[in-house]
């Protein structure tokens, strides 16, 4: 897929033969999610459907079908390895989700975090419509300084949940006016939302003062993030706190402020790369335009983070499928 190219397709049974339906629904779902096992009723007469929407960084579908049982044993995560995390969110009907020793009744405005990195099992009925964000590991690990968090519940009737659900159900509905940008811009605040979510932000017993003050935090960061002398002791001065209590809400939050304007930044110049705007810089003018010391400075945390250069990302992402993210 060319860099950049916003991709929205639909796929159904309805036209197929009977005897077709199953072999095509497991070879499609295994195409864009990975290799899983399938168990379909008993009467043969199987009808399904997707929705996709798609860039090189996210993938949203929205899918519907008979009772069917979803699977991933662990060889298949060992063999066909995926990192990568999946929100699952019901908008209609009923969804069992088994993972680490857990299952959760997944119900509309209950949602769920899921790693494809370890075995699950999904049982769902025929009156199930869901949908499905594919969502980089490093996305989630970046912001939440560790991998394959454990299953768990997401409450989206309320606060923060409801707001990230609304944008989960809005990217689907419209899928035809949005642009790739757009598209990939909303997922990302979506993701961050979701990581916020998922630290624990919206406990009724989280303090108040400190949610205050790690929003307030982070939406400073954001503005000057290009700023050279951004450090968490100048946003403390300049927003009116102590560096304690920004770390303390930032603690909260699962990262520092060290590590929020690297993560800012590091976002900053991949945004930078992929933007015809900006292709007349170099990699050093790069750097120093987005808050680093030096080009090396940049490459070295680039890497760490993205697993490529700068170089071999902007190159990447002119003729061909970006090397950061799998569609």
């Amino acid at each position: 897929m060319a860099s950049g190219t916003y991709v929205v397709d639909s796929s159904t049974t309805r036209d197929m033969t009977s005897c077709e339906r199953t072999d095509f629904w497991s070879e499609h779902v295994t195409s864009y999610q990975g290799q899983m096992d399938y168990r379909y009723p008993p009467t043969g007469d199987f009808h399904a459907g997707t929705t996709r929407q798609r860039t090189d960084s996210f993938q949203l579908v929205m899918f519907w079908s008979d009772t069917i049982k979803y699977s991933r044993t662990a060889g298949q995560a060992r063999y066909d390895s995926d990192e990568d995390y999946r929100l699952l969110l019901p908008v209609a009907g009923e969804m069992v989700l088994r993972q680490d020793d857990q299952e959760l009744r997944l119900v509309p405005r209950v949602g769920c975090l899921v790693t494809f990195a370890a075995p699950f099992e999904i049982l769902q009925d025929a009156s199930a419509r869901a949908l499905i964000l594919s969502i980089p590991a490093q996305e989630v690990n970046g912001r939440l300084n560790r991998s394959s968090p454990l299953t768990a519940g997401l409450d989206l009737t309320r606060g923060l949940g409801r707001v990230l659900g609304d944008i989960l159900a809005g990217l689907h509905d419209e899928r035809a006016t949005l642009t790739g940008s757009q598209f990939d811009a909303a997922s990302d605040r979506l993701v961050e939302l979701l990581c916020m979510l998922a630290a624990g932000d919206n406990r009724p017993t989280a303090p108040g003062h400190l949610t205050e003050v790690e929003t307030a935090v982070r939406r400073y960061v954001r503005e000057h993030t290009a700023d050279p002398d951004l450090t968490g002791a100048t946003l403390a001065r300049a927003l009116g706190w102590s560096l304690r209590q920004v770390q303390l809400a930032l603690h909260h939050a699962g990262t520092t402020p060290r590590e929020l304007i690297r993560e800012e930044r590091l976002r900053l110049v991949r945004d930078r790369l992929r933007a015809s705007a900006y292709r007349h810089m170099t990699i050093t003018e790069l750097a120093y335009a987005s808050g680093f010391s030096s080009a090396s400075a940049l490459s070295t945390a680039f890497r760490q983070r993205f697993g490529v250069s700068p170089r071999e990302l902007r190159h990447a992402d002119r003729p061909g499928p970006s090397a950061v993210h799998r569609s």
